[in-house]
């Protein structure tokens, strides 16, 4: 099976310029291709890594990637999937963004050898152009009527769309045409949102390049979830690649809780198993999917790709701590990724304190009768072991690397306490 007919079974495809000729292409050579994204935030998430995961795919049969980072066009804003205007950002902004998501992209490709990836930023050929080169050497060669017909653009007409974000297809299109020039850059990956922008890009390269250059566009569909809900959202909002704003237990979590109906189009999508592997699994998942083999192998898969093994066995770790109520064999440094989202009571150090006052100071108990009787009850667990002791005055002895006490009452509820 070829690289485009594997593409085709995991789903991935969902438009094509011309797929005979790529296909021809790909036969024939190896090409540069490039996927962009703009940086108007300090982190890609989830939603991002399908094209740039494709984009790898790509290199391992021997094809070179380029990862455009859009300092440029983040300045200005794609109007695509927009409803209104963008706020513009400052350049600044966009710069420290743009060296954040280059340390994310460095995880996901190969940059040494033959084929090895190569980093680039719009910025650094489009921040040159005058006004007046703009418009003569490119706005030129886009008519106004072709721009209009583009979904992009004629979904904002009546809403209203600024000359900035009007151009955007454009300086896209310019990317398009310098990697081409530069790179022998045959091939434009994007999500399907960026059908209008590849396609402008291919006219320019008709109308700048040499007579009868041929470049190609490829789509990836919108990655969708079985029950309706968007993919990537989680209750804390979206699932980023960077380790502090989603701690690597936090994207573990999020993967193996994928649904049955959904795991095996993700596994498709996101990991790099073999046809085998993944048909072994969705056999799985309809034989014996009370043992979640194929949602584990995905929270394994993609934690391994974004966070590297040894993030990966710590948030195994956390979560098996959490399943098993063990939570005293934790680090303070697992504590604070898996009980993130848990409410937390600070307290003073070198303050003494019971059990029972401290139920009702950080409001796990609302009275002390009820903390007595939680605690009689065997209620009251500190780092995961029961305390009957009324008496039981809290000492260095249950603090967590002499940071940290997890108190939990019931079944679920838990409270981290802080000591400062």
């Amino acid at each position: 099976m070829d690289l485009l007919q594997d593409l085709q079974w995991r789903g991935i495809i969902y438009q094509q310029t011309d797929e005979e000729g790529l296909k021809e292409l790909l036969n024939k050579e190896s090409i540069s291709l490039y996927c962009g994204i703009d940086p108007t935030a300090d982190s890609m998430h989830i939603g991002h890594l399908l094209p740039f995961l494709t984009l790898r795919r790509f290199q391992q049969h021997g094809h070179r990637p380029l990862a455009l980072v859009g300092g440029a066009t983040g300045l200005i804003g794609d109007p695509s999937g927009k409803s209104e205007e963008r706020n513009l950002l400052t350049l600044e902004t966009v710069k420290g963004n743009a060296d954040s998501i280059k340390v994310q992209l460095k995880r996901i490709f190969d940059f040494e050898g033959e084929n090895g990836a190569v980093m680039v930023n719009n910025y650094d050929w489009t921040s040159a152009i005058d006004l007046v080169t703009f418009l003569r050497d490119f706005g030129k060669h886009i008519g106004i009527n072709y721009m209009l017909a583009k979904d992009t653009i004629a979904n904002r007409l009546e809403t209203g769309i600024s000359y900035t974000e009007f151009t955007y297809t454009i300086l896209q299109a310019m990317d398009f045409n310098h990697l081409y020039g530069e790179y022998n850059c045959k091939l434009q990956i994007g999500g399907s949102d960026q059908w209008g922008n590849i396609t402008t890009g291919l006219e320019l390269i008709r109308k700048k390049q040499e007579e009868g250059a041929k470049a190609f566009g490829l789509t990836i569909p919108l990655v969708t979830k079985a029950d309706g809900t968007k993919f990537g959202k989680t209750e804390s909002g979206a699932v980023w690649l960077d380790a502090e704003k989603t701690s690597p237990y936090e994207f573990y979590q999020f993967w193996i809780n994928t649904a049955d109906a959904d795991v095996i189009k993700y596994l498709k999508y996101f990991t790099f198993l073999s046809h085998e592997e993944i048909d072994a699994l969705a056999a799985s998942v309809e034989s014996e999917p009370h043992l979640r083999k194929a949602q584990k192998v995905l929270a394994e898969e993609m934690t391994r790709l974004i966070h590297g093994e040894e993030s990966l066995q710590q948030a195994i770790k956390i979560s098996a701590a959490l399943f098993s109520g063990e939570i005293k064999n934790l680090s303070a440094a697992e504590i604070k990724q898996g009980f993130k989202d848990v409410p937390s009571y600070e307290h003073e150090a070198d303050q003494e304190t019971t059990l029972v006052d401290l139920l009702v100071e950080a409001k796990i108990s609302p009275s002390k009768r009820q903390a007595r009787e939680d605690i009689q009850n065997g209620a009251v667990s500190i780092n995961g072991e029961k305390v009957t002791d009324l008496a039981h005055i809290l000492s260095e002895e249950d603090r967590i690397e002499g940071q940290f006490t997890i108190i939990r009452r019931g079944k679920k509820k838990y409270t981290m306490i802080q000591y400062k």
